[in-house]
């Protein structure tokens, strides 16, 4: 089994006196990474799966009293799919407030309820982490770079969901049951879908855009919707994690597109199997699209798990000059071109160069693509 970089990091948050709070997509491994950081401690384990309604029955406008009860001598109290539970906020910042010789570990799939609902009863009582598929990290950890490198077209068509990393045989059908309704099953719940028939076809629509700015009326034209419909289901979408934006970087210029945004998948392989698109690498025509999309999510891993802090954009002014991905650190700006031919080459726009002289600029081909997901490339220097 892979080792998740998040083990040790919540390991170490343990018994801090704050709840932990783990978010990402369905099937990512949440639930097994939190039997790996509990299996061996020393202490008594309640692990209470939401999914069960009596287990929501129990945890919905429970009292302290009734907390103490339920969980008893255990000293970690383990929440899996929180979101399923009303009002879990006030009962989580109960069991903070009044139980503190237990921890909470809790798990989650959507930011609909969870992460709107803790926010503020949790305020100062949390450590909060995100849980992505697979990273390149882990799965390099796991096996070595070499081995790692010869699976990237792999990577690219099928992405690193834990059950397609580890049963390759069945890729294509653990894919399509993924992009089906259970990866997205919170937002039927959601009271605002008023039309759950565009969802497949919205996502449909942005998976053919990938790489490409996205405008909210033309998605509307495609699918039939109005541009409101379009952008409350595009939220719905980033707050149950298929997707993220990436907006525009806009400083000095006028010239500079301002308000445009791209649109990316949390991977490759639910992008593919939202239009049934599995064809073998060298035969695609989408090839720069994969692997810009592959290579900014896997740069969010890196980030995330890091705890390092970026402001993270694209740049494109209306002569369509472009950078792929910016990132803002400490006032410094690092450039990024992605190219998946090794003999690329790239150069920064004069016009970027001229109104923001304080920068960085690299070419990530397959060749140095390590460095660049390890924080490492910063190569030319404005």
């Amino acid at each position: 089994m892979i080792k998740r970089k998040l083990e040790s990091v919540i390991a170490d948050r343990l018994f801090k006196g704050k709840a932990i709070i783990l978010l990402g997509p369905r099937q990512t491994g949440k639930t097994t990474l939190l039997r790996e950081v509990v299996k061996g401690l020393n202490h008594d384990v309640l692990w209470l799966d939401a999914d069960e309604p009596i287990v929501r029955n129990e945890l919905s406008g429970v009292n302290i009293s009734g907390l103490k009860n339920l969980i008893g001598k255990n000293k970690i109290l383990v929440i899996d799919e929180a979101q399923q539970i009303k009002n879990i906020g006030q009962t989580l910042k109960l069991i903070t407030d009044h139980i503190r010789e237990v921890q909470l570990l809790v798990s989650g799939s959507s930011a609909l309820e969870l992460a709107e609902e803790i926010t503020e009863p949790l305020t100062g009582r949390k450590f909060e982490f995100f849980l992505y598929p697979v990273s390149f990290e882990e799965l390099v950890d796991d096996h070595g770079w070499i081995e790692e490198k010869s699976h990237l077209q792999q990577r690219l068509i099928f992405g690193s969901y834990p059950e397609v990393v580890s049963s390759p045989d069945n890729m294509k059908e653990t894919l399509t049951l993924l992009a089906g309704s259970y990866l997205y099953k919170d937002i039927f719940k959601y009271k605002d879908l008023r039309r759950p028939e565009l969802l497949e076809s919205l996502l449909q629509a942005l998976a053919l855009q990938l790489g490409s700015q996205v405008s909210y009326h033309e998605l509307s034209q495609i699918i039939g919707a109005d541009t409101e419909t379009v952008q409350r289901y595009i939220e719905l979408l980033e707050k149950t994690y298929v997707i993220f934006r990436l907006r525009s970087f806009s400083r000095n210029l006028r010239n500079e597109l301002k308000k445009s945004r791209k649109i990316y998948f949390y991977d490759n392989g639910i992008r593919n199997a939202l239009i049934n698109h599995f064809s073998p690498f060298n035969l695609r025509t989408d090839q720069g699209a994969l692997w810009e999309n592959y290579l900014i999510s896997e740069r969010m891993k890196f980030l995330n798990y890091n705890g390092l802090i970026a402001n993270k954009y694209f740049w494109r002014t209306q002569q369509q000059q472009e950078i792929d991905y910016l990132e803002e650190c400490d006032g410094i700006l690092h450039a990024y071109e992605f190219k998946w031919g090794n003999n690329s080459r790239a150069r920064i726009p004069l016009t970027f160069s001229n109104a923001y002289p304080r920068f960085s600029f690299d070419l990530v081909t397959p060749e140095n693509m390590d460095l660049f997901l390890k924080g490492q490339v910063h190569s030319v220097t404005g």
